[in-house]
């Protein structure tokens, strides 16, 4: 009977990780490019008292088994990397990718990370940078003299020069693509690193190979759906409830046993 109790601890072990998954979707339903997570459930061991086929006799076999499963747990998180809306924001440095694609970041330690986050800035030496300061890879510099910029949807980029000096083209953004989104490693700050999982990153110019376009003064919203969200919470409580019940019930049937034997 104790083996009751261990099975529904792990179901209100996954159960507790599952509403941590849903809240941290919730927090996130407003930040840029955010991809929501998904808790991946998988049974544990299974105890065989009686394994499916055994000899019941000279000429028969047992169509089923004796095999007590001993709970549930958490496998993984994945990552749901489907495209969030588009928020028009009509700011030129504000860049979104529509389709499959992320922006490379060069890290303070020279690496490489992604993102799906196009709210960009200026830095003080003229520098394309994100909001935390990381430069865009290739390295685009605005020009003190530009105008306006304009970013295309194959990521050309380009300024126009104050005082009728014409226009200048500064270079083009690339994005990475990964055979398996899923395997990135999200590390904070909209940032993800590639994994052994994801595989190598393929740098592709937008709209083309598969990449996805890219459209400049939008930001792509969280893929959050709260409604939905909202039913996981409300499903997952019920869950914990019940094993909570059945914790409840195997302790009412250990306290019968100790008083009436």
């Amino acid at each position: 009977m104790d083996a009751s109790l261990w099975v529904a601890k792990t179901g209100l072990d996954a159960q507790q990780t599952r509403m941590n998954v849903i809240s941290n979707n919730l927090a996130n339903v407003n930040t840029t490019g955010f991809k929501r997570d998904r808790a991946v459930f998988e049974d544990l061991l299974y105890q065989n008292i009686k394994q499916p086929g055994g000899q019941t006799s000279q000429n028969t076999l047992s169509p089923t088994g004796l095999m007590l499963g001993t709970g549930v747990k958490i496998n993984a998180t994945e990552k749901l990397h489907l495209q969030g809306n588009i928020i028009n924001t009509q700011s030129p440095l504000d860049v979104a990718v529509l389709g499959d694609g992320y922006f490379q970041i060069q890290m303070p330690d020279g690496t490489t990370s992604y993102s799906r986050d196009g709210n960009f800035k200026i830095s003080n030496t003229g520098q394309i940078v994100t909001a935390l300061g990381f430069p865009l890879i290739p390295a685009i510099t605005i020009p003190n003299n530009a105008a306006s910029v304009t970013i295309g949807q194959d990521g050309t980029t380009s300024v126009e020069l104050i005082a009728g000096q014409g226009a200048q083209v500064l270079g083009q953004i690339q994005i990475a693509r990964f055979v398996n989104p899923s395997g990135l490693k999200p590390v904070g700050n909209n940032l993800y690193e590639a994994s052994p999982s994801s595989g190598v990153a393929q740098i592709l110019q937008p709209g083309l190979n598969g990449a996805g376009t890219l459209k400049q003064g939008s930001l792509e919203a969280s893929n959050v759906n709260v409604v939905e969200e909202m039913v996981n919470m409300i499903e997952t409580q019920r869950a914990y409830e019940i094993n909570s019940k059945s914790i409840e019930a195997v302790d009412g049937m250990l306290k019968y046993l100790n008083q009436n034997l």
